[in-house]
This record gives structure tokens, C-alpha cells and sequence, in this order.
């Protein structure tokens, strides 16, 4: 939400204009009611000055954000698991997922990776499962 706001704040005011947060909430990909929304800007904005600090920012579009809930979020990661599982074995190699933590981090270093895959691949049978092994 910094991000979004600092690219809205283009004055370095430490406020943005109201009418923009319509456009960032958009461009976030968040779906909000205009009701809601103006209402909340009145909320966030009661002299009517047509800007808004940073708090009162979050205040509003903290109110479009979709919360995930745990299950969801592991049955997203489940799937994503799934992807590189193309066997349909339940299982990915140690290899595979080393490749994948890389990919999200190219700052690891060999060792911080094998660390990691040590912890994780408990038994050494070079694969993992995500039921028992993957903990976010």
C-alpha cells in the first residue's frame, strides 16, 4: 500500500489527492463500492480538504482488501505445488524445489539452499511432499 500511495504522492507531500484513491484502488486490483468509498473518504477527510495522509489511506482501502484465510491460502499453495508435481506423484524433488527457492530468491547462496533443503527433506529421500513436509 506504501508503493501505491508514494506513486500517487507525486509532490512528496506525505498526502494524496481523494479523487485518486478510486484510480490506486484499481490499479491494486481491489473492487470497492463508490458509496462505501466516498463515505469513507468523508471519514478519512472531515474538513473536506480533498487529501489524505498515509494513515487515512490505509484506513480506507484497508476496507476493499481481501483477507484470505489460512485454509485458502494453503489450498493456493497447494496448487502451485501441483504445477510442479507434473507426474501427479504427490512429491517434488529436492532438486526441483531447490530450483524454485532461486528463482524466488537469486540472493541464496548454495549453501544457504542446501541448508535449507536439509531442513526440509528430513528423511534424504531427495523428495518432498507438501502435506508433510512444506510449512509456510
Amino acid at each position: 500500500m506504501r508503493k501505491a500511495f508514494q506513486m500517487f504522492d507525486v509532490t512528496k507531500s506525505g498526502f494524496i489527492e481523494t479523487m485518486k484513491i478510486s484510480t490506486i484502488l484499481n490499479s491494486m486490483g481491489q473492487l470497492f463500492d463508490d458509496k462505501e468509498l466516498q463515505a469513507l473518504i468523508q471519514e478519512n477527510d472531515p474538513d473536506n480538504a480533498g487529501k489524505v495522509n498515509f494513515d487515512g489511506f490505509v484506513s480506507i482501502a484497508s476496507h476493499f482488501l481481501e483477507e484470505e484465510d489460512d485454509e485458502s491460502t494453503q489450498q493456493e499453495l497447494k496448487e502451485a505445488f501441483r504445477l510442479y508435481d507434473r507426474e501427479g506423484n504427490g512429491y517434488i524433488t529436492t532438486g526441483t524445489l531447490k530450483e524454485i527457492l532461486k528463482a524466488l530468491d537469486d540472493k541464496l547462496t548454495g549453501r544457504e539452499l542446501d541448508g535449507i533443503i536439509a531442513e526440509i527433506d528430513t528423511d534424504g529421500s531427495g523428495t518432498v511432499d507438501f502435506d508433510g513436509k512444506i510449512s509456510f
